[in-house]
């Protein structure tokens, strides 16, 4: 399964400033994890960002972005889209590899 992550400001941008190490150490955690598969700024970034993920279940990353310290710290907040891949580039078929 593959989950698109839309991360929306709900406070101005500028709110966000102090919680960026901590935000960008949760993208490298998971990232280092393996479910965060592409993670950016939208353009322009006054928006949020975008978080491609894979290899858990629903449940499971609605619990991993709800620790997103944007989040927490209510300056931001996800937008889920769950998605069942029907066709994949060969270049991601190992990775996307069945179940995932």
């Amino acid at each position: 399964m593959l989950h698109l992550l839309s991360l929306h400001y709900t406070a101005p941008e500028r709110a966000a400033e102090p919680f960026i190490p901590g935000h960008v150490a949760y993208l490298e955690r998971h990232h280092q994890n393996g479910t965060f598969l592409i993670s950016g700024r939208t353009v322009p970034t006054s928006i949020g960002g975008v978080i491609i993920a894979h290899g858990v279940d629903r449940p499971a990353i609605e619990q991993i972005t709800a620790q997103d310290p944007f989040v927490v710290n209510g300056v931001a907040e996800y937008t889920i889209t769950t998605i069942t891949p029907g066709r994949v580039h060969p270049a991601l078929d190992s990775l996307l590899a069945p179940g995932c």
